[in-house]
């Protein structure tokens, strides 16, 4: 998919519309399906040997994160397991004994040699508040983990970030494409603490939802397993594990001069306007303005960040008095 179209797509309420709601709601029941992480984590195998790796926003008992890395703690070479969540207040999604309860499991690989987790190797354990990421219980775990992986709830997204970042800890987490809005989470990627991953958008197929969630849109679906599957088009990986990714340049083949009509300068910037990454010019010395979606393609080695969506007069950026969707300021290291 073209980044100006994953653009648009960030710009349409409608196809907003399915994580708005469950932010309104205070409901983030969004679970990753399996397939999503196995397409992600493939780039990363390396980073886990030794490690703890904590989900601290998964549910143990249905999290395709603990399906993962249960089911590929020895090709990893993982040291532990840990995953908790958030203590269930709704009775129907799962057994009245479970439901009363918030646990915590940890798994430390295959003991019996037929490399499945069985339930005599994993060790469910109930915690005494509600497995509130926030909580003490929780942020004791925290602290032992190496690597955080999860999909946290896209509403307190801020303050997840920020607890990873007290903390110290790796991490590897999904969110909405408009995250790197945030001044909290630019301001990591700009002071590269943090940036990318490899898929975004329609890189992320969809999530399961559970049942009494509304199919909004166009793209959802029930897949063979009778999971409800809402696609988005619009969610991101976010992390501070290096990849190959973040290493490549981008390759420049237009150029400003001769076309200065295609890079119109802003209003209370002295910068052009590059309404695509692949518009980018390899023969601009100056500052320029380009989509957020850059970030996907950003490689710190070749470009600069400069400043997010503000001019000098510190209101949006803007052309012939009208804003462009939010811009990020850029500068060429190589010129």
């Amino acid at each position: 998919m073209a980044y100006d179209q994953i653009e648009r797509i960030m710009m349409e309420k409608t196809l907003n519309q399915t994580l708005h709601v469950a932010k309104t709601a205070k409901k983030d029941e969004f679970y990753t399906q399996l397939s999503d992480i196995e397409s992600e984590l493939k780039h990363y195998e390396s980073h886990f040997k030794d490690k703890v790796v904590f989900c601290n926003c998964d549910d143990p008992r249905n999290s395709n994160f603990f399906v993962y890395f249960s089911h590929n703690f020895e090709k990893l070479g993982l040291k532990k397991l840990i995953t908790t969540c958030y203590k269930n207040q709704e009775n129907d999604l799962f057994i009245q004994e479970e439901a009363e309860k918030a646990v915590f499991l940890e798994y430390y690989g295959d003991k019996n040699g037929n490399k499945i987790p069985d339930a005599e190797e994993i060790g469910m354990i109930p915690l005494k508040g509600d497995g509130d990421f926030r909580s003490k219980e929780s942020i004791e775990l925290l602290k032992e983990a190496d690597i955080v992986v999860t999909n946290p709830p896209f509403s307190l997204f801020r303050e997840y970030v920020e607890q990873l970042v007290k903390y110290e800890k790796k991490f590897l987490i999904i969110g909405n494409i408009n995250a790197i809005t945030y001044k909290e989470i630019f301001k990591l990627i700009k002071e590269n603490k943090a940036w990318l991953g490899i898929n975004m958008g329609r890189g992320i197929s969809g999530f399961i939802v559970p049942d009494h969630y509304e199919l909004y849109g166009t793209e959802t679906r029930i897949d063979e397993s009778g999971n409800r599957i809402i696609s988005p088009n619009n969610c991101l990986w976010l992390t501070n594990l290096d990849t190959y990714k973040r290493h490549q340049d981008i390759v420049l083949t237009k150029t400003y001069y001769g076309n200065e009509t295609e890079y119109p300068h802003f209003d209370n910037y002295d910068a052009i306007n590059v309404n695509k990454t692949q518009h980018i010019p390899s023969d601009f010395e100056g500052v320029m303005g380009v989509p957020i979606t850059f970030l996907h393609k950003y490689n710190p080695e070749q470009f600069e960040l400069i400043k997010f969506r503000k001019g000098n007069d510190e209101k949006d950026l803007s052309i012939n008095g009208k804003c462009p969707y939010f811009r990020i300021l850029i500068k060429n290291r190589r010129i």
